[in-house]
Order: C-alpha cells, then structure tokens, then sequence
C-alpha cells in the first residue's frame, strides 16, 4: 500500500543533479520522498473528461496533503464533513471505538503504524470527496472518465467508484485487517533492487525471494514492480539482509539494492498470510451479498496490470490484492495505450503515480531528443544505449511514446486553485 516514488527525485535540481550521460534509471527515490508532477492546464475540464483516466493514490508516509484546506474552504465545507462523517461511521463501526476523522485532519497527527487503520479511512474518503467535490460544485461528470487506476489502496477507491461496491460495503473489509497488517509491519522493512539494464527479470526476482525465505529465517517477496527494471521488497527479520548478499546468485551484476528507512504494513505480499489476511479477506468479501458488475468507468487493476473486463470476479481480485505484488508498470501502459489524454490524481498529496508518469515523460524525451534525431547516421546508436531499457521497449510499446504529451492535474490542488463560487 505504499505510495512512494522510484526512479530520482524530480523537477529541475533533480534533473541537473544528475551526472552527464548517467542512465535514466540511475537514482530511483523511494517511497516517501517527494515528487513534482508535470503541469497541467485547468481549462475545459469538464469537456475532457471523456479522454481522462482517474489516478488514485495509495498509502504514504504522509497522507494528509491538502485535506485540512478543503475542510476549511467555504465552498466545500459541508461536503467534505458529510464525507468525513460517513467514513468516520463505518470505520467506528468496525475497529470498535470512536473514529473522528475531522479531527484527525486538524490535528495534523503524523503517518505511524498506529493510525493505520484511520490512515487508511482517511485516504478512500478524501478520494472519494474529492471527485464528490469535482461532480456536484464543478458539474464535472467523473464517471464518464475513460479509465481508472488506483495503486494499493487506491484501487479500493476505483472500485467504490465504479459501484462495483458501496464505501459501506468495501471499505470494512481492509480496515478489519489494518492492525494485523501494522503488528506484521514493525518486524518488516523495505528496498529497492533497479538495474541500469534493460530489465529486472522478475522472475529470478521471485527466485531469490523464495530461496532467502526458504531458509526458514522470515519470509521476503516484491510487493509491486514499479517498471521495467524497478521492484520494491519487504521482508522480515534479517532476510533483506540475506537478499543483499546473494544477489549475484539470481539476478545480473549491476543490480542496484537500496534500503528504506520506513517500516510498511506487508501488503501485497505473502507475509500477510500469517496473520490469514487472504482467507479473512475472502470471508469478508463472500459475506456481501448480490453480484458485482465491472466497475465503470473502467478500472486497471493493480494486481494484474490489465482492465477489468465484464464478468471478472472483484471478490477473487481482492482477494489476491493482499498478496500479490503491485503491477504499477503495466497500469502505466494500459492508461497509455487507453488513449487518455490527462490523467486526473486523486487524493492528498498524489506521489508514486505522478512521480512515474514524470520520470517516464523525462525519458521518452532525452530517448528521442533532437539530438538524436540530428544524429542519425552520425554514431546516434551510442545515445540510445544510455536509455537501453527504454529502447528495448519502444519497438512493442509505442505507447510510451505518448507520455510527454499528456496533461496531470492533482485534483486537491485545482479544487484550491479554484476562483470563490
């Protein structure tokens, strides 16, 4: 549930940071730093809406962003309780003691592993104020988006807004598992492994996850594969440790490993089977009645990379949504290929999915600069292999090449920019 960055700290002193002629991938950030998402113009929104895709953001070290000003904003006070008040309801009703997520907001409480669950609360109601706050002041008709995607807990969002199920329905279910998820996290930590290659083979990946965690010693897995050469780990105990030393065993010799100082409740990963989070999981989902329709708009999920067609099953979905790693990457390309023309992030303080769509617009563009183009015939293959990974790509995902020319709009910050109504 973790939504952090991957590939470098972005924005203009990031970008002059870097060494000349260093590899894209060179200084992947982890989850928790910051990121600038590209600019985004804030006109005819409601005339775009049909080329949009809806982004929704998933647990960080931080979760507030700008939530505190929307409840303060006199134009969107009274949604935003109203919306705070039902979330605060259905959270109460089941961890089993008070929840006042206003007040949360205003005490400004920072992200611990004993707020997880309000954390949690917090992130899918103001996901959903927010597009409650685009459609009934903006008349901005969201459903009518082309596509959405939600990163971890985000996908939750997309769900509820797709009325594949109602926030009453959905959102009891990861919070009933939250404080297992937090005792998991205290003995957990992070990673990264990135590669300058072309490739992370994902799975020698795998392989070597499994053989550490086969030694008996705490189990280790990739909770989301972040692009083509980028995967997060968690693992328990020492088996980071383990990890680290036999890396040469499984994976190339210029994999990179950095650690992270946070701690992570495991989801997305098979340490949450021993606290049986899938099989709670399942018999929580079983327990709502009534069949469920694919959710619309449309919605790429994260645990397989790949829209939701009619006649999925959502309760099967999210039941491996707990253990199975994030497939950010394969969201990215299927938000490209869906022919979206801005993508809509939604929720406090959006990180991770900007933060990939920028360090991808950045590649793409240094990929097919003019120099380049002036180059060829004149040793421009040389250029090329300092982007190898995007260049092994280009060729079957022409896609990407549409990255530099999408507009991003945060939503909380085009709510705040908004002139008084």
């Amino acid at each position: 549930m973790k939504d952090g960055g991957w590939i470098g700290r972005l924005g203009v002193a990031s970008v002059a940071r870097r060494r000349p002629g260093a590899p894209a991938f060179d200084n992947p950030i982890l989850p928790g730093e910051a990121a600038s998402p590209a600019p985004a113009g804030t006109d005819s929104l409601r005339s775009r809406i049909s080329t949009a895709a809806l982004a929704f953001r998933g647990y960080d070290v931080q979760n507030l962003g700008r939530s505190r000003e929307l409840l303060e904003h006199p134009a969107y006070a009274s949604i935003v309780r109203e919306g705070l008040a039902e979330a605060s309801r259905i959270a109460s009703d089941t961890l089993h003691q008070a929840v006042d997520l206003e007040a949360y907001i205003r005490e400004a409480a920072p992200t611990s592993l004993d707020n997880f669950p309000k954390d949690v609360a917090l992130i899918v109601s103001m996901e959903m104020i927010q597009l409650r706050l685009l459609e009934e002041v903006f008349e901005v008709p969201v459903r009518r988006a082309r596509i959405a995607y939600g990163y971890s807990v985000g996908e939750m969002s997309a769900m509820v807004l797709g009325n594949t199920f109602r926030l009453d329905e959905l959102l009891p279910v990861p919070l009933s598992l939250c404080r297992d998820c937090a005792d998991l996290a205290v003995d957990t930590s992070m990673a990264i492994l990135f590669t300058r290659s072309p490739s992370l083979p994902e799975v020698d990946v795998h392989r070597l996850c499994e053989a550490v965690s086969g030694e008996g010693r705490g189990i280790v897995a990739p909770s989301a594969f972040l692009s083509p050469n980028t995967a997060l780990l968690l693992g328990q105990g020492r088996t980071l440790d383990r990890v680290e030393a036999r890396l040469k065993e499984f994976l190339p010799a210029k994999v990179l490993f950095r650690r992270n100082p946070h701690r992570w409740p495991p989801l997305h990963t098979p340490i949450v089977r021993q606290r049986n989070v899938p099989n709670r999981t399942a018999v929580a989902l079983y327990a709502i009645p009534g069949e469920r329709p694919a959710p619309h708009p449309p919605m790429i999920s994260g645990v397989t990379g790949s829209i939701c067609e009619p006649g999925f099953n959502p309760r099967e979905l999210l039941i491996q949504w707990t253990e199975r790693p994030q497939r950010l990457w394969d969201a990215v390309d299927g938000l490209l290929t869906s022919g979206v023309e801005t993508v809509i992030h939604v929720g406090p303080a959006p990180n991770l999915i900007p933060a990939t769509f920028a360090r991808l617009s950045n590649n793409v563009n240094k990929q097919l600069d003019r120099r380049y183009l002036l180059g060829l015939g004149r040793g421009v293959a040389s250029g090329v292999s300092r982007n190898a990974w995007l260049a092994s790509l280009l060729p079957q995902r022409a896609a990407l090449l549409r990255a530099p020319f999408l507009k991003h709009l945060i939503l909380e910050d085009w709510l705040l920019a908004q002139p008084p109504r």
